[in-house]
């Protein structure tokens, strides 16, 4: 599949962004009460010479899961150590990262809901006990040792809660769900990385970047290098509306944030079906694209926006999905 400039998920030009990241709790803008919640957490937890609690972060992609985790290794001096859920195959690589942690390490496991379950049980003890089960030897002569572990922090991230089984939930000592960005919120966000990046952004300019940036970050922030671009090239030494807009044009996102792809959808609602209702295989049919692809990649944002909705039948189209196609005034 073609990459979005819209996708929430990280893009592999992405890591030029990770110098835009708040690298402390003081520079994280928005998610206030989960600011709020780590900042007296942290607070506690240095005050009592303790490591921090086990944290899960929830919510969808590009809101800055990734980042909030950096930053709790940074607050609490500690090092982090990075994985995922698809990465660690084998109770061995898990008991071997495990082992090789040093006391108020973090372990930030990106995807935690995707660990097989027969690491994700190495975990049960190691969060609780701080120890892990290893087995020595093969066959009838195979014996398990408990190691002991130094105390250490896990930070999990997961965009799908639900497929996070109770045992391992429950061993989180905090749970902070993230929600999509205000406009305003983002605004701030643009603001802070243009001037990272010694750019000059107009504040009309900044505004229609956070109108079209979905909620999200880490689109807002790929957009406005996007733009930038095209500045550049234009031999703009600022950043105003008219290019803002002439960008995102060329970009093909519109004033909902919405990309060719999107629109291709709700078109094919409308006009092949009559507005619906239309299940997900037949709509999916008719534009060439898994029925997977469109419910876990395109359709969550047009839910959310209201350009349609979900019934027992399948999908309708709403009267903003009509008005977006020039259908209603």
């Amino acid at each position: 599949m073609e990459e979005r400039i819209v996708s929430p998920e990280p893009l592999e030009g992405d890591n030029s962004m990770i110098n835009l990241r708040p690298r402390r709790l003081g520079e994280f803008i928005g998610q206030e009460a989960v600011v709020r919640k780590l900042s007296i957490a942290i607070e506690s937890a240095k005050i009592r010479r303790d490591t921090l609690d086990h944290v899960l972060l929830v919510g969808p992609p590009g809101l800055g899961k990734t980042t909030l985790a950096h930053i709790i290794a940074n607050e609490m001096g500690s090092n982090i150590y990075v994985s995922s859920g698809p990465v660690i195959e084998k109770q061995g690589d898990l008991a071997a990262i495990l082992t090789s942690l040093e006391r108020g390490d973090v372990l930030f496991i990106d995807e935690i809901h995707r660990l097989n379950k027969s690491v994700e049980e190495i975990l049960y003890t190691a969060m609780e006990d701080y120890a892990v089960d290893v087995m020595i030897g093969k066959g009838p002569s195979a014996r398990s040792i408990r190691l002991s572990l130094n105390k250490f922090t896990l930070v999990g991230a997961t965009t799908k809660s639900g497929l996070l089984s109770s045992p391992l939930r429950n061993r989180f000592g905090m749970t902070l769900e993230l929600d999509y960005y205000s406009v305003e919120d983002i605004e701030k966000i643009v603001e802070r990385s243009s001037r990272l990046l010694n750019l000059k952004v107009e504040k009309d300019a900044i505004r229609e970047i956070a109108k079209r940036s979905r909620g999200t970050p880490r689109i807002a922030n790929r957009l406005l290098k996007r733009i930038r671009d095209f500045a550049v090239v234009e031999g703009k030494k600022v950043v105003d509306l008219e290019i803002t807009k002439k960008a995102l044009e060329i970009l093909e996102i519109d004033e909902y944030g919405l990309d060719p792809m999107d629109r291709k959808i709700i078109k094919t609602l409308l006009e092949n079906f009559k507005g619906g209702p239309a299940g997900i295989e037949a709509i999916a049919a008719s534009i060439g694209v898994e029925p997977n692809t469109i419910s876990e990649v395109y359709e969550p944002f047009l839910l959310r926006e209201g350009f349609i909705v979900r019934t027992p039948r399948g999908r309708v189209a709403t009267q903003k999905a009509y008005r977006l196609m020039g259908y209603l005034s």
